[in-house]
């Protein structure tokens, strides 16, 4: 994954540019731009939200996971009492056709951020929107790691292409 930062360049007009890892800077591409705004309306958007309702989070991963991603991604949709977003993170990332996903890792975000619900997500890169019997395991075994510490999963989302589905809503949690 590419890691820049984007940012105004007063020099330049008002010019958008980024920063690459490296420290070379470039003028930004309009796609960098939207993908930039679209995660900072969609994140702000959802703060206020109710996270309850499926719907409304499966649109902000329709936008999140615009792009056909080669590799797998575990995220977190961190939530506090009211089911209002703290944080989206995404703290895992694989190969094709899998991510090691840390309960140990998963247990520290939610405390670092004082959730009290989850929702995880990730995406099959190869398109196909099936629960895997790994998926429901992972599932089940975060389910027990995050109920020590009195933090519910409240839904498990795959994103597959332009589809997302929910775990919960097939009653598999």
């Amino acid at each position: 994954m590419q890691q820049y930062s984007l940012f105004l360049d007063s020099y330049h007009a008002g010019a958008l540019l980024v920063r690459e890892a490296d420290g070379a800077v470039r003028p930004a591409h309009r796609k960098e731009i939207l993908a930039v705004a679209r995660e900072l309306i969609d994140i702000d958007d959802l703060r206020s939200q109710d996270l309850s309702n499926p719907g409304l989070v499966r649109e902000f991963l329709r936008l999140r996971f615009n792009a056909a991603l080669e590799h797998e991604v575990f995220g977190l949709i961190l939530l506090d009492s009211q089911n209002h977003l703290i944080a989206y993170l995404e703290p895992f990332r694989g190969t094709i056709d899998q991510a090691s996903v840390y309960p140990r890792e998963v247990v520290k975000l939610a405390l670092q951020h004082n959730a009290k619900s989850v929702m995880l997500v990730h995406n099959h890169p190869s398109g196909s929107v099936e629960v895997s019997s790994s998926d429901v395991a992972l599932t089940k075994h975060l389910q027990q790691a995050l109920g020590l510490i009195d933090v519910w999963v409240l839904d498990h989302f795959i994103v597959a292409g332009k589809e997302v589905i929910s775990m919960a809503e097939r009653g598999l949690i």
